[in-house]
């Protein structure tokens, strides 16, 4: 697994309150800030309170009748916590992550439990008879989608017997949202630039890793097609435009952590240079990051997890820039230090989904 660069130790300790007193949840060794178990434990325990907590949710279905009008459980009974479908299912990607890090650590048993409690067989094959209803064949395209797919990823990688028989459960599930993914990406007129859920590239990229791991070559084809007819002659991206006050996703650095992945090396460093140009320049400091001014608002919160999802492209786009790379990584850093320590904040409107961003901003493979 290999960790992020950063240059600092400040954040070797969180000293937010709640979290005074605690062994250090990082360490840092020759400008790498690694994950320790403490901090493992630490991002668990926030899916852990809430994956099972059926209320307060925000449903996102079309009710094709009254058979629908029930608690929430009763049609998502694998992800039915967490506030909403999507968080509940990068929570779960979440804490498998955690466990194949630290298999020892102190709420491994828990995690256990409840992933098997909620990924059996007959709960995933319920939450597909809900995407087979014609009115909601689109629902959680494309974020909840491709968190999905990375949660089945992340179970096919796992030497574990209970890895095996969940990603044989997910399987079905994670197959539909390919086939679904094929079909779409066959209809899609236009790319979908936008710093929340639908934001096509980081879907994209998601779906991508999936299609890779699983050697899905319709998917990966599919992909590589849409890529390059959306995004393949853009130039100059007006990342000065961003953020939106909503956004939790960058349009520009999703992108370009995309086409990473479906070009060439040499090809991606010439896309680069002319859609980012900026990232080039030594010292570049051409992002503000973003800055939440009420953590109690679930939209607004919502700058949080920009900064933690620009630190892991700014991280990917480092490595394959072929140049300026220790500057990339300094503004990769300097968003992870505005928004770390604040993933446990007190309030659910952040902590239910954040740190899964936290942990895929710092255990990226």
């Amino acid at each position: 697994m290999k960790r992020f660069s950063v240059y600092v130790a400040a954040l070797c300790l969180l000293s937010t309150a709640g979290l005074r007193g605690q062994s250090a949840l990082y360490t840092e060794k020759g400008g790498v800030l690694s994950l320790t178990q403490q901090g493992a434990s630490h991002f668990a325990g926030l899916p852990l309170k809430c994956m099972q907590q059926p209320f307060p949710y925000k449903t996102g279905i079309v009710f094709s009748d009254s058979s629908l009008i029930t608690e929430p459980k009763n049609y998502h009974p694998a992800f039915y916590g967490c506030f909403d479908w999507h968080s509940s299912v990068h929570g779960h990607w979440m804490l498998v992550r955690l466990l194949k890090m630290f298999p020892a650590m102190p709420e491994a048993a828990v995690i256990r439990a409840k992933l098997a409690e909620n990924l059996t067989a007959d709960n995933i094959l319920q939450e597909l008879k809900l995407y087979r209803n014609k009115e909601n064949k689109g629902f959680e395209r494309i974020y909840g989608w491709s968190w999905l797919l990375q949660l089945e990823t992340e179970l096919l990688t796992w030497d574990d017997p209970l890895g095996k028989e969940l990603a044989k459960n997910v399987a079905p599930l994670a197959q539909y949202f390919s086939r679904s993914y094929v079909d779409f990406l066959k209809k899609l007129a236009y790319p979908i630039r936008v710093g929340e859920h639908t934001n096509l590239a980081f879907g994209l990229s998601l779906a991508w890793d999936y299609a890779t791991a699983v050697k899905d070559t319709d998917l990966r084809v599919s992909i590589r097609q849409a890529a390059n007819k959306f995004y393949i002659n853009d130039k100059a991206c007006p990342v000065a435009y961003e953020p939106g006050g909503y956004d939790f996703l960058s349009p520009c650095l999703e992108e370009a952590d995309l086409m990473w992945r479906v070009l060439e090396p040499a090809a991606y460093q010439k896309w680069l240079k002319a859609f980012l140009p900026a990232i080039y320049v030594p010292g570049s400091n051409f992002l503000t990051i973003g800055m939440v001014k009420d953590r109690t608002d679930g939209k607004l919160v919502h700058l949080d997890g920009l900064n933690l999802s620009r630190a892991w492209c700014l991280y990917n786009i480092a490595r394959h820039a072929g140049s300026n790379e220790p500057a990339i990584r300094g503004l990769a850093k300097r968003h992870l230090e505005a928004s770390l320590p604040n993933v446990a904040s007190g309030d659910y409107a952040g902590e239910h989904w954040l740190a899964s961003f936290a942990v895929y901003a710092l255990t990226a493979e």
